[in-house]
């Protein structure tokens, strides 16, 4: 036996070879004793050939190793850590500069995978952002060979940028870059095999591998632990990428973290949440930290409200059954609009690196008060029949069951109990099957004191309000909307929009959200992943109301396909003295 040796990045002993998936536990029911001994004593280890870590329970064991600190096994109790070499496998640090790059698809054939990892997958090849030496494996449970994979993603791949520049010939270089392994999720020998293919391709050079989990929850941890024992790289980097949702509430979220964690390090797992790879929430922190004029305006004393807004204008289209497992809530705001809240209020980080931004989020997520059922406004669509089309109900979806109460709409209040923001709503609003898409953050700012030409505006004061209003989607944007002088005799005052729209201000195409995470996943950039501890916080503030609108059978307030959402939503915006920003229109008759 000799001393654990020194891994990439610093890591050394038990840290560093659970990152590269080769740890096994003696004594633990989980296991089967590979060398005897009675009631699972004795050592083991989880795979042959590779170099193994073994930790040991029994005595006669324990004066073999070399002991390098007590290590808890997965029931709790320590154990004696002990490394066996594999001469045949090269230390990290023998490794050369070049390496491969090995990206998993696992669920491949669902269309998550075909309609926006895929083709993100293609884009950065497009862009030269991938090195040389790559490949691309989709695994699914489907049964097709490598051609009939190709062909079905074929489909959905695209030259969006400099369309006319080779682009036949670089598709066609890419899918000879792709193919597919057939097999179970549950099942190591399968991921054995898919083992033995990339290591083939991989060759002798230092290998990196990222694994895509695309498929539901309930297959999530048989997966990434198959992944991780089976299937890791003996000699580069595994990273896991996991969709959301992250759970159901906050005791379900804790476990899968848990059982991920058995597995995987924290270093090693990236929850991605699409939303915060759009370039204006990207834009929201440059914005804020490199003006002069906005930082000190970011506060309670300048800011009357926050209003963070998702609508679609379609319902769910044979998808109710995954939807109505988890509601509007579960399904965007407690995700998507959160991280959004938790991005604006944070306070200004260290540096930029990911765990200095990671920290600040966490802070605001602490600070924000758990939501109250009396400031949550639910909705659920209904059927709207026009002369032209008519648009199905919620409950008209055949996936959906029926009598389903599961809102389709939500508003929320909410509110961070700090110093910056004490006093401050934020209101989140999300939903289907409403008037318009889009996606979008309006910051109103309080009104003028002792306004000069209040007479000018009438009897409303919000008709001067400045408002600061990002669009996330479509037609991606910034305005400002300030009061000014109409040209022409007389003083006629409007309220006006100075306004950079991106697609005509920058000659250029907006690189896709996935794109842009699966790029920070390969170059090991958390900024934009969820932390353990965060997710833990933002299930914290909406648990408590969600059981409580299941334990009550709350009821939504219905809206017709097509409208502007429940009614409700505007006494929650009227009880906190706001009106919501996106319904509102200027007194000339534009739209806000």
């Amino acid at each position: 036996m000799q001393a654990l040796p020194t891994g990439p990045r610093g890591w050394t002993g038990i840290r560093w070879a659970r990152a590269r998936g080769a740890v096994g536990h003696c004594g633990n029911a989980d296991w089967a004793p590979r060398h005897g001994g009675a009631n699972g004593q004795g050592c083991h280890s989880k795979r042959e050939g590779r170099p193994r870590i073994r930790v040991c329970a029994d005595a006669d064991a324990r004066s073999e190793a070399v002991n390098v600190g007590p290590e808890k096994r997965a029931n709790g109790t320590p154990g004696s850590v002990a490394f066996e070499p594999d001469p045949y496998i090269p230390h990290p640090e023998e490794c050369s500069a070049e390496s491969t790059l090995s990206v998993v698809v696992i669920g491949a054939s669902g269309d998550l995978a075909r309609k926006k990892i895929f083709p993100a997958l293609f884009a950065l090849f497009y862009e030269g952002m991938l090195i040389e030496n790559f490949q691309i494996f989709g695994y699914a449970r489907s049964n097709m060979d490598d051609e009939a994979f190709r062909d079905s993603i074929a489909e959905t791949l695209t030259c969006r940028i400099d369309a006319g520049e080779d682009c036949g010939k670089k598709m066609d270089i890419f899918l000879s870059r792709c193919f597919y392994q057939q097999g179970q999720y549950s099942e190591a020998k399968d991921f054995q095999r898919l083992d033995a293919r990339l290591s083939v391709m991989e060759g002798a050079l230092c290998s990196n591998r990222m694994f895509y989990l695309s498929i539901p929850p309930k297959v999530f941890i048989s997966a990434a632990g198959n992944a991780a024992d089976y299937c890791s790289s003996r000699t580069g980097w595994n990273r896991c990428v996991v969709e959301k949702p992250f759970g159901h509430d906050s005791a379900s979220s804790h476990e899968l973290s848990e059982a991920l964690g058995k597995h995987l390090l924290e270093d090693q797992i990236y929850r991605i949440d699409h939303y915060l790879g759009k370039e204006l929430i990207e834009n929201l922190t440059v914005l804020r930290f490199s003006n002069l004029i906005f930082e000190p305006l970011w506060s309670r004393q300048y800011i009357r409200n926050v209003q963070i807004i998702f609508s679609e204008d379609y319902g769910t289209e044979g998808r109710g059954g995954y939807f109505d497992e988890y509601g509007i809530i579960r399904d965007v705001i407690q995700n998507h609009l959160l991280q959004i809240v938790a991005l604006f209020a944070m306070e200004p980080p260290v540096t930029l690196a990911a765990e200095d931004i990671r920290n600040e989020k966490v802070k605001v997520l602490r600070s924000l008060k758990p939501v109250k059922i009396e400031d949550v406004v639910l909705g659920q669509y209904t059927k709207r029949v026009s002369k032209a089309h008519t648009y199905p109900g919620y409950l008209d979806d055949p996936t959906v069951p029926k009598n389903s109460i599961t809102p389709t709409f939500a508003a929320v209040a909410m509110f961070v109990d700090n110093a910056r923001w004490d006093g401050v709503p934020f209101l989140l609003k999300a939903g289907k099957a409403l008037s318009t898409r889009g996606a979008e953050i309006r910051v109103q700012f309080r009104h003028v004191p002792g306004h000069l030409y209040r007479a000018k505006f009438g009897a409303d004061p919000d008709a001067s309000t400045n408002e600061l209003v990002i669009r996330i989607q479509p037609d991606e944007a910034m305005y400002l909307k300030i009061n000014s002088k109409v040209p022409g005799l007389g003083l006629r005052i409007e309220n006006s929009r100075l306004d950079l729209p991106f697609h005509a201000k920058f000659d250029r195409e907006l690189p896709d959200a996935y794109e842009r995470l699966l790029l920070d996943v390969i170059n090991g950039d958390k900024r934009l992943f969820i932390r353990s501890d965060e997710l833990e916080a933002a299930w914290s503030l909406f648990t408590p109301v969600l059981h409580k609108i299941e334990e009550l059978h709350a009821q939504p307030e219905l809206y017709p396909y097509g409208s502007r959402g429940p009614v409700g939503a505007h006494y929650l915006g009227a009880k906190y003295n706001v009106r919501w920003g996106d319904l509102s229109y200027t007194p000339n008759g534009g739209g806000s």
